[in-house]
């Protein structure tokens, strides 16, 4: 049937194929980010769904995998958002409390006797603090800060009629992904017009950045979040510390890391009336905390998924703002998909190191093997000259 097409009708074809894509992206939209979610967990757990296929028949594997994703992603992560949402709900009421009852410190008539004569110099301004409004202007922050929080939570869940259609869509779509993921991945190179090797690459990419996020980079966030909570725990704040836990993992994901809450916050302990705890925090951070990503991440991350820190931040935020807080993770990869495009154009166009799509260094010993993947590029490469016998 191939030979039966003109030239014209192959064009004509390849137009209809973009089109219907590009109306495909359309027609789904609203359900890109729990198909992007349904392909994450899929390739995550397809290790283990091929490991049970060949002892029992797909239908049994591909549910035991699915009670095996559950446990391990949806039961811990609800368990912890629902105490969060229980501590969130005791702060906003707590923090009320604590204003109604709590007098300012000497320490706080100084700095409230300091910003009234820094605010006495600024022209056409006319407003005095006193410690009732700052009582106020906390309580009401705090509320504040609680009830937004609250209502970002039950925005997340949603309606029942709409997270019942979307688990239903979620078990399909994770279920045919799980089963048929070898088609899934000839598609995907049956319609990449660069070729198998190149499709290789941007899998072999995308692949390396789930993992890294997923299992290296959420482990090490995670460890990092629990600390912090545990260091802020010690240090004498009880309330919220799943709150904390959840807070703190999400900034460890970013290169600034969960230090641009942590340290503030131990500072201000410190100069409040808690300086041994306010020390132990700022102090446990700088000590322990920073070094359980240099502790794990050779161990967790692939060179292959590496990004520059400037890029991570990026695509951290910019996968938040566009994806919510699945973008941590869909955010990354959209950014390796950029970098590695331009990275093969740099190389089949302007002959650029092979070492600026894979990550990795070349040995300097000339007879060495020619590895893998400076073959899956156009042209051949030439074998290094071999070294004289003086040598």
């Amino acid at each position: 049937m191939r030979d039966d097409f003109t030239v014209n009708q192959k064009r004509a074809l390849a137009v209809l194929t973009v089109v219907a894509l590009g109306f495909g992206a359309y027609f789904l939209r609203n359900y890109v980010l729990l198909i992007a979610v349904s392909a994450v967990l899929a390739y995550l757990f397809s290790p283990l769904y091929r490991r049970l296929r060949t002892r029992m028949g797909p239908g049994a594997a591909a549910a035991t995998t699915l009670f095996a994703a559950i446990a391990v992603v949806a039961l811990p992560l609800t368990g912890v958002l629902f105490l969060a949402f229980l501590q969130i709900s005791e702060m906003v009421t707590g923090i009320g409390h604590w204003v109604e009852q709590t007098d300012l410190t000497a320490l706080g008539q100084r700095l409230l006797d300091s910003a009234n004569e820094l605010l006495a110099r600024v022209p056409f301004a006319d407003f005095t603090l006193t410690p009732e409004s700052v009582r106020d202007a906390i309580g009401r922050l705090g509320q504040n800060a609680g009830e937004i929080a609250l209502g970002f939570a039950r925005d997340s869940v949603g309606g029942i009629v709409s997270t019942v259609t979307g688990v239903i869509i979620f078990l399909y779509v994770f279920l045919a992904l799980l089963t048929n993921g070898d088609k899934v991945l000839d598609l995907f190179r049956d319609l990449n017009p660069l070729g198998d090797k190149v499709s290789d690459i941007y899998l072999a990419k995308i692949g390396a950045m789930v993992s890294a996020t997923v299992k290296g980079q959420f482990i090490i966030a995670a460890c990092q979040g629990v600390a912090g909570a545990i260091s802020v725990y010690i240090a004498g704040i009880h309330n919220g510390f799943f709150m904390f836990v959840i807070f703190l993992t999400v900034l460890s994901f970013i290169p600034l890391g969960s230090g641009i809450v942590v340290i503030p916050l131990g500072i201000g302990m410190a100069i409040f009336g808690n300086p041994v705890g306010g020390i132990f925090v700022v102090v446990f951070h700088i000590i322990a905390t920073t070094n359980i990503d240099n502790l794990l991440r050779p161990f967790l991350v692939p060179r292959s998924a590496h990004l520059h820190p400037a890029l991570m931040l990026l695509a951290v935020f910019a996968g938040l703002q566009m994806f919510g807080f699945i973008g941590i993770v869909l955010g990354p990869v959209l950014m390796i998909v950029i970098v590695t495009t331009i990275s093969v154009y740099r190389v089949v166009y302007r002959d650029a190191p092979m070492e600026s799509i894979t990550g990795t260094h070349s040995d300097d010993d000339p007879d060495r093997e020619i590895p893998w993947w400076r073959r899956i590029l156009p042209g051949k490469p030439k074998p290094k000259p071999a070294r004289s016998a003086a040598r």
